[in-house]
């Protein structure tokens, strides 16, 4: 990971812990014609132990395709909540994403409490760091949309229905990164399985949603972009954020003065190990971006 940029490995892996829904395809079980047409629906998953979990209501078909044939793939997409996701249409571009392909296992009955106890768990510290971040996280998470943001706002009625949904482990075989563009890019599975997500991918969601949905937040976007990257924009948008920096989408001046969307990268001063740190260090950024375009003589 050099020059504040992610490897591909930990990009899958930042995907999978920052969402919490996905397309689980399945092949399926028919006697008659082709027994490769592909069923397709959304399903819920906790990401654990580096595999996905993934809850299947008990009347999808998914159950009645798996008991014949246990292949699949799983697809995730980066998280582009509120305005991103117009944003992305009107550029007619799609968000990053990951493509898994592999088995689904039904997890044993004796292991399902562990899974339910798993989530449980992610759910309750998700909720207690919100609750005791300090004033730097709390202004900006307190712009993001309630209940479309956060892992555990949507993963919690699971809690509810227990007896509503079989629990798979999705074993993987092949992992590929999807670029913006639609550029495929395989990922060795050696290096998929050793990568860890960093800590700021669970709310990284509610962090995109925060800064977009904040007027305030998105001018001082506009101030960092001038005094770091020295460009001049008319709008901006976090599109991702990770321990090493954040993505934003600029609308800039091209050909014939005609304005249209760039992407750029703002990377940190140094790693940030949690959601409190990353906050701190663009308050910080904000700051000295300020102070750096009051002493040019402000945007031009």
């Amino acid at each position: 990971m050099k020059g504040g940029v992610l490897s591909l490995a930990m990009k899958c892996k930042n995907i999978l812990a920052s969402n919490w829904q996905g397309n689980l395809n399945t092949i399926k079980a028919v006697s008659k014609g082709s027994k490769q047409d592909i069923y397709t629906s959304k399903v819920n998953y906790l990401l654990n132990t580096g595999k996905p979990y993934i809850w299947v209501p008990k009347d999808d078909l998914h159950n009645v395709n798996t008991e014949v044939d246990e292949r699949a793939s799983f697809a995730v997409a980066s998280p582009h909540p509120g305005p991103l996701a117009n944003l992305f249409r009107s550029m007619r571009k799609l968000p990053a994403r990951i493509a898994l392909s592999g088995e689904v296992v039904p997890v044993r009955e004796e292991k399902v409490k562990s899974a339910y106890e798993s989530l449980r768990e992610m759910i309750t510290a998700e909720v207690t760091e919100i609750a005791e971040s300090g004033y730097a996280v709390s202004g900006i998470l307190s712009s993001s949309t309630i209940g479309h943001t956060s892992r555990s706002e949507n993963l919690v009625e699971l809690l509810d229905n227990e007896e509503n949904y079989v629990v798979y482990k999705f074993n993987i075989s092949s992992c590929t990164f999807i670029d913006g563009n639609g550029g495929n890019h395989e990922v060795d599975l050696d290096d998929f399985d050793k990568s860890k997500f960093d800590n700021l991918s669970p709310l990284s969601t509610k962090l995109i949603d925060g800064i977009n949905q904040s007027e305030l937040r998105r001018r001082a976007l506009l101030v960092l972009c001038f005094a770091f990257l020295n460009v001049n924009a008319r709008d901006a948008y976090v599109h991702s954020v990770d321990c090493k920096g954040f993505d934003v989408l600029l609308k800039v001046a091209g050909d014939n003065d005609a304005y249209h969307w760039k992407e750029y990268r703002l990377p940190l001063s140094k790693d940030a190990p949690d959601v409190e740190s990353f906050c701190s260090q663009l308050v910080q950024m904000e700051e000295a971006a300020l102070e750096k375009v009051k002493k040019l003589g402000g945007l031009a």
